[in-house]
């Protein structure tokens, strides 16, 4: 069986592949007061609250608004590794008033030996920094709004994380020259072993950041239609009538049990398809309620931020890169990916004929099955060394010069039609006039290897080196 490198390196190399799952809120002015912008992006990608905050943000919340907010706070906080107590929380009562929710995230950490955890849940909170008033006191017993208890809840995490020293460091370096300074931030595109909250040190880096660039403007309204309707036949055909009938029938059954009718996938190119059902592939038990993407979190912090914004990329040239693949390749794309999600022993004769036809008859034996696994375990290793800055250790895991040298169709334009346009992007901004700082988010495997952009920049004369961590 064909390993499939291929698709998992597109979670690392192309950010065109998952839907902006904000994309049109961050663009325009947040209907939330001004002050809670902050806690937007990270309050999202934990999962604290849906997109139920850009509508009801000044509604009261409920108490399965608390309940879910507290239970947030409870698992993030577990992932510390903080000494466990036995939390005396008897007669504290949780309602929907400020000082009810208070008591909920208060009790959410009193399992947990933090320092000054014995105090009373209000001097806890306001020592941590998880509330405070507007000058005139903390008016507890006021009703709180939805974004009241968010920020409350957020700011707990976060001080906490921060007391901690803890977070996800991100596969971070730095480039100089001219007087400027480049962040080289290589991202992978999904939610995975509790990625979030980020450590201080990256999120300080976003918020002071000049300009944030992206592979794309997930915010550019115009470009994402062009690339919805690359995605859909237009020629009068269907998927039906480029791929094997078993593997049609295959995607419309797996992606029917996720809400889509046969009409609507029956619209899409089979490479639209494979790549949404690799996203969800590689999605476990970790991935967050919002499943928010690194790369949409970071551009929602900045936009949240005020910070200019742009890309190096179109989607019109991503989605170029997938469409410009031979019909064979992407029907054997689709096939993969579905194998992914797919259990064989439960396939009918017809349908396991058609893979084997596809993808060779190794595909669905146990050896092939095996493969696929060890394939699919990779990206919780490459998630783990994201977080831990491990640059090296991914450098040795990641199969780039693999990719390059395999002759495999698409892995090879996944890096050599791309890292060259990046490489020149960085070192545009490098060469301006002096004083700037900047920070430049694409996949994590564009900057690494002989071609990548961070052994580019050093050929160019520039000084690069991994972010030490704090």
């Amino acid at each position: 069986m064909k390993r499939i490198y291929g698709m998992l390196l597109a979670l690392v190399m192309m950010a065109g592949l998952l839907v902006p799952v904000s994309a049109e809120e961050t663009a325009q002015p947040m209907p939330v007061p001004a002050w809670a912008y902050g806690m937007l992006a990270d309050g999202y990608a934990m999962g604290l609250f849906g997109d139920e905050i850009y509508t009801s943000h000044g509604e009261i919340v409920t108490l399965e608004q608390v309940e879910t907010m507290a239970g947030v706070v409870s698992g993030k906080l577990a992932l510390l590794g903080v000494e466990q107590r036995t939390a005396d929380t008897v007669g504290l009562v949780v309602d929907t008033t400020r000082g009810g929710v208070v008591n909920a995230l208060y009790q959410a950490a009193a399992d947990y030996a933090f320092p000054g955890i014995e105090q009373a849940p209000v001097d806890f909170m306001v020592e941590t920094g998880a509330i405070c008033g507007d000058g005139t006191g903390l008016h507890l017993e006021r009703p709180c709004t939805l974004v009241e208890a968010a920020t409350m809840a957020n700011s707990l995490i976060l001080n906490l994380y921060d007391q901690n020293n803890a977070g996800s460091l991100g596969l971070l370096w730095k480039a100089e020259g001219n007087g400027n300074t480049l962040y080289l931030l290589g991202s992978i595109h999904v939610d995975r072993n509790n990625v979030y909250p980020f450590h201080k040190q990256l999120r300080d880096i976003i918020l002071n950041a000049q300009l944030v660039a992206f592979e794309l403007d997930f915010n550019d309204q115009e470009q994402l239609a062009q690339y919805a309707a690359m995605q859909v036949y237009s020629d009068g055909t269907t998927l039906a009538d480029h791929v094997a009938p078993e593997l049609y029938q295959a995607a419309v059954d797996v992606l029917g049990q996720m809400g889509l009718a046969e009409e609507l996938v029956a619209q899409y190119k089979a490479w639209a398809l494979a790549a949404t059902l690799q996203t969800l592939a590689a999605a476990d038990e970790t991935t967050g309620s919002n499943a928010m993407a690194i790369d949409l979190y970071v551009n929602a912090k900045a936009v949240n931020a005020g910070r200019a914004i742009d890309a190096v990329e179109t989607y019109a040239f991503q989605g170029g890169i997938f469409d410009s693949l031979s019909p064979e390749y992407q029907e054997s794309y689709l096939a993969t990916s579905l194998l992914m999600l797919m259990d064989v022993d439960a396939m009918d004769e017809d349908t396991k004929a058609a893979f084997a036809r596809v993808l060779g008859e190794e595909a669905l034996t146990d050896q092939g099955r095996t493969d696929l696994e060890e394939d699919m375990a990779l990206v919780g290793l490459w998630m783990d060394q994201w977080k831990g800055r491990d640059t090296q250790g991914f450098a040795q895991s990641y199969p780039k010069d693999e990719a390059i040298n395999g002759g495999d169709e698409l892995e090879s334009k996944l890096f050599t039609d791309r890292d060259p346009g990046m490489i020149a992007y960085a070192d545009a901004y490098l060469k301006q006039a002096g004083g700037h700082t900047g920070l430049l988010v694409v996949g994590a495997g564009h900057m690494i290897g002989s071609t990548g952009i961070v052994q580019g920049l050093a050929d160019l004369g520039y000084t690069v080196e991994v972010v030490p961590t704090p």
